[in-house]
C-alpha cells in the first residue's frame, strides 16, 4: 500500500520536500551571513581597543603635564575671592566634548548637566558653546536657540594648547558679555570611572571687583587681561585633556565589552547553525529511508 500513491500525490510530496529543503538551506544562508557579519565585527571592536589603549596611554602622559594649568588658573579666582556679580545675570557655559562617538556615555553625560541647567527658572539668561558635534547633536533639538557657536574637529588628534588658545580667542569674540559661566567637562579618574565637573567662567568686570585682588601686585588692567586671556586659555587646555583621556578609556572599556557581546553571539549563532544543518541532515537521511522502504 506504501509503494501505491494516486496520480499527482508523488509530484506534490516532492514539491513540498524540495520546498522544506529550500527554506532550510535560506536558513542556513542567513545565519552564516550573520554569523560572519558578527565576526567582522569583532574584528573592528577589537582594532579600536587596541588603538583606544594605544592613544589612552599616551592621554594620560600628557594630562599630568596639563594639570597644572587649569589647577592653577582655579587656584588665582579662589585667592582672589572672585564671585559673580549680582548686577549681570548673564552666564556662559562651554561643553567640553567630541567630534567621535562609540566611548560610552561620556559626550551624555556633559550634555545631561547642561540640560539640567537649561531646563530650570532663568535659563534664557544662560548661552552654550558647544565644543565637539556630539553636545551638538544632543542639545540642538530642544536648546537650539541657547547655542551661539559650535567647534567642529574636536577629538581627532590630541588636544594642544594652540586649540585651546583659538577656543578662548572664539569664546571671547563671540559677542557675548557674559558675567560668569562654567565650563563643563569629564574629570578624569581612572581607566573605569570619570565624572562630570566644572571650571568657572568670570568676566573682566568681575575680576576686578574681586576684593582680595590687591594681594597680587602690578596688575594693571593690560595685565589682568592678558592673565584673564591665558588663564581661559589653560582651563581650556585642561579641559581638553581631562575630557581626552576620559573619552580614550571609556572607549577602550566600551570596546572591550562589544567584543565580549561579539563572541557572545557568535557562540550562539554557530550553535544555531550546527542545530540547523544537523536537523537538515537528519531530514533528508529520514526522507532517503521512508522513500527506500516505501520501494520495497
Amino acid at each position: 500500500m506504501l509503494g501505491r500513491l494516486a496520480p499527482g500525490v508523488g509530484a506534490q510530496v516532492t514539491m513540498v520536500v524540495n520546498n522544506q529543503q529550500t527554506r532550510n538551506m535560506a536558513t542556513l544562508k542567513a545565519i552564516s551571513i550573520r554569523l560572519k557579519s558578527v565576526k567582522n565585527i569583532q574584528k573592528i571592536t577589537q582594532s579600536m581597543k587596541m588603538v583606544s589603549a594605544a592613544k589612552y596611554t599616551r592621554a594620560e602622559r600628557d594630562l599630568k603635564a596639563a594639570r597644572p594649568y587649569g589647577e592653577g588658573a582655579v587656584l588665582f579666582y579662589e585667592r582672589a575671592e572672585v564671585a559673580q556679580p549680582e548686577d549681570e545675570p548673564k552666564q556662559l557655559y562651554i561643553a567640553m566634548t567630541s567630534d567621535r562617538g562609540l566611548c560610552g556615555a561620556v559626550h551624555t553625560g556633559v550634555s545631561k548637566v547642561i540640560r539640567a541647567r537649561l531646563s530650570e527658572p532663568g535659563a534664557e539668561n544662560i548661552k552654550v558653546i558647544c565644543v565637539g558635534d556630539k553636545s551638538r547633536g544632543i542639545l540642538q533639538r530642544l536648546y537650539g536657540k541657547h547655542i551661539i557657536s559650535v567647534a567642529n574637529e574636536i577629538g581627532r588628534l590630541p588636544p594642544t594648547f594652540l586649540d585651546a588658545a583659538r577656543l578662548a580667542d572664539a569664546v571671547l569674540t563671540s559677542g557675548y558679555d557674559f558675567g560668569s559661566g562654567k565650563i563643563i567637562y569629564n574629570k578624569f579618574k581612572s581607566v573605569v570611572s570619570y565624572a562630570q565637573a566644572d571650571l568657572p567662567l568670570f568676566s573682566r568686570k568681575a575680576v576686578e571687583a574681586a576684593p582680595k585682588l590687591a594681594v597680587y601686585d602690578s596688575l594693571d588692567s593690560d595685565v589682568l587681561q592678558s592673565y584673564m586671556e591665558f588663564s581661559l586659555a589653560s582651563m581650556l587646555f585642561y579641559a581638553l585633556k581631562e575630557g581626552a583621556c576620559s573619552e580614550q578609556s571609556s572607549r577602550m572599556t566600551a570596546m572591550d565589552n562589544a567584543s565580549k557581546n561579539a563572541g557572545e553571539m557568535i557562540e550562539k549563532l554557530t550553535l544555531t547553525f550546527n542545530r540547523t544543518r544537523q536537523a537538515v541532515i537528519t531530514r533528508e537521511l529520514i526522507e532517503i529511508i521512508s522513500g527506500a522502504a516505501a520501494l520495497d
